[in-house]
C-alpha cells in the first residue's frame, strides 16, 4: 500500500501537504504537479461528502499525491467507507477524551489492535492487489501499518491527555488544529502567544518522544517553513480555494495596474 507521509516520515524526510476544498478531480491533477507529497479531502468543512471521496482518491493517486481524508464525526460507518475506498489516512477533528480515541482505533485498525470491518474493496483491489500476497490475514497486517490513524489536536481535552493518546495503539500521530486549539486555550488566533506556542510545541514532543507523526497546519508558506524550522515533520498548509482566491487576487490587482 503505497503511503509517502507514513514512508517519508520513516525515512526522516520533510513532508508537505494542503487540503482540498474544491471538490474537483481536475483540481487534484493540478496540485500533482506542485511538488506537494499530499492532500487531505476535508469533508469536515467543505462540499466534499462522503460519496465524492471514492472518485477524489483515485484522482490524487494518479497525481502522485498521498490521499488523506479528513472525516467529520467520530463514525464507524464512515470511517470505514473513506479507508475501503482508499484513504491513506483518516484525520479525525474534535477528539476530547481517550475514550474516543480507544474507539476510534477500533474503527480504524483489523484484529487485533481494533475491530475494523472486512470486505475486499477498492483498498486493495478487491482482493487481487499486492497487499493480499499473503493472503487475508496478510492485507489485514499491511493495512494496519500503512493506513494512517490522526486524531486532530484542537480541544482543551486533548491537549490534556495528548501524551496518552499519542502513546496508544493504533495511533499513528496527531494533527495540529491551531485555529481551534487557539480558541479552546481563549487566545483565538493568537498563534504567537506563550500558551499558544507552548501547547504545540507540548504537542510535538509528545509525539517525537512516542515515535509518532506530528502534522502542523498553517496558512501560508512562510509559516510553514518556520514550522519545518522547528523540527515539525509534516506541515500541511493552505486550502486549494484559499490559494486559488489569493493567486487571482495577485494576477487581477497587477493586471489592473495597466489601467
Amino acid at each position: 500500500m503505497e503511503n509517502i507521509v507514513l514512508d517519508k516520515f520513516k525515512a526522516g524526510q520533510p513532508c508537505l501537504g494542503t487540503f482540498s476544498h474544491l471538490l474537483s478531480a481536475v483540481s487534484l491533477r493540478v496540485l500533482g504537479q506542485t511538488g506537494l507529497d499530499y492532500v487531505i479531502l476535508d469533508l469536515e468543512h467543505s462540499p466534499i461528502g462522503p460519496e465524492h471521496v471514492t472518485e477524489l482518491i483515485p484522482a490524487a493517486r494518479e497525481a502522485g499525491l498521498c490521499p488523506l481524508v479528513r472525516v467529520n464525526a467520530m463514525d464507524r460507518g464512515q470511517s470505514l467507507k473513506m479507508l475501503d475506498a482508499g484513504a491513506a489516512g483518516l484525520i479525525v477533528p474534535l477528539v476530547e477524551t481517550v475514550e474516543q480515541v480507544r474507539q476510534l482505533v477500533s474503527y480504524a485498525k483489523f484484529a487485533p489492535l481494533g475491530n475494523r470491518g472486512y470486505c475486499p474493496t477498492t483498498d486493495a483491489g478487491w482482493g487481487c492487489g499486492p497487499a493480499y500476497e499473503h493472503g487475508m490475514e496478510g492485507y489485514m497486517s499491511t493495512a494496519n501499518a500503512r493506513t494512517l490513524l490522526i486524531p486532530q489536536c484542537e480541544t482543551a481535552g486533548c491537549l490534556a491527555h495528548i501524551e496518552e493518546i499519542v502513546a496508544m495503539d493504533g495511533v499513528d500521530g496527531i494533527f495540529i488544529g491551531p485555529f481551534d486549539l487557539s480558541i479552546a486555550l481563549g487566545i483565538p488566533g493568537q498563534f504567537d502567544h506563550p500558551d499558544h506556542i507552548a501547547a504545540v510545541e507540548r504537542v510535538r514532543k509528545a509525539c517525537a518522544a512516542a515515535g509518532k507523526l506530528c502534522i502542523m497546519f498553517c496558512g501560508d508558506a512562510n509559516a510553514a517553513a518556520d514550522y519545518f524550522r522547528q523540527g515539525f515533520p509534516n506541515v500541511t498548509v493552505g486550502l486549494d480555494v484559499l490559494t486559488l482566491l489569493s493567486g487571482m487576487k495577485t494576477t487581477v490587482e497587477t493586471a489592473k495596474q495597466g489601467l
